[in-house]
């Protein structure tokens, strides 16, 4: 028989995960519209480079991350892969996107 209460701890799990995601995400809008002066994020959508700079951080990002996958080093490997998402969803905000958006094609794939 199955666990009645696994479902909810994995429901409970997916809301957190996206609340964080969201949460996250609704930070780089409020930089990227506010444009505070100390704000790492609101550098990137002022950066003279443009959003090549967020395309650059994003392959130094993955470097980083499959070092740490191939160092079998998993508290890097949860670091940097915390870094590309965080610079993913800079690159969704510049485009005009949104976690939704991905979640829409990741629902749409399985």
């Amino acid at each position: 028989m199955s666990d009645p209460d696994a479902s909810t701890d994995a429901e409970a799990d997916a809301d957190l995960d996206a609340d964080t995601i969201d949460a996250l995400f609704g930070t780089i809008e409020q930089r990227k519209r506010d444009l505070p002066e100390d704000s790492y994020t609101a550098s990137l959508f002022t950066h003279e480079k443009g959003e090549n700079a967020v395309l650059e951080k994003l392959g130094e990002e993955s470097t980083e991350l499959i070092l740490a996958a191939k160092d079998d080093d998993r508290e890097e490997l949860a670091a940097e892969s915390a870094d590309f998402l965080y610079h993913l969803l800079v690159l969704l905000s510049m485009k005009g996107m949104s976690p939704d958006d991905l979640r829409e094609e990741l629902e749409a794939r399985f």
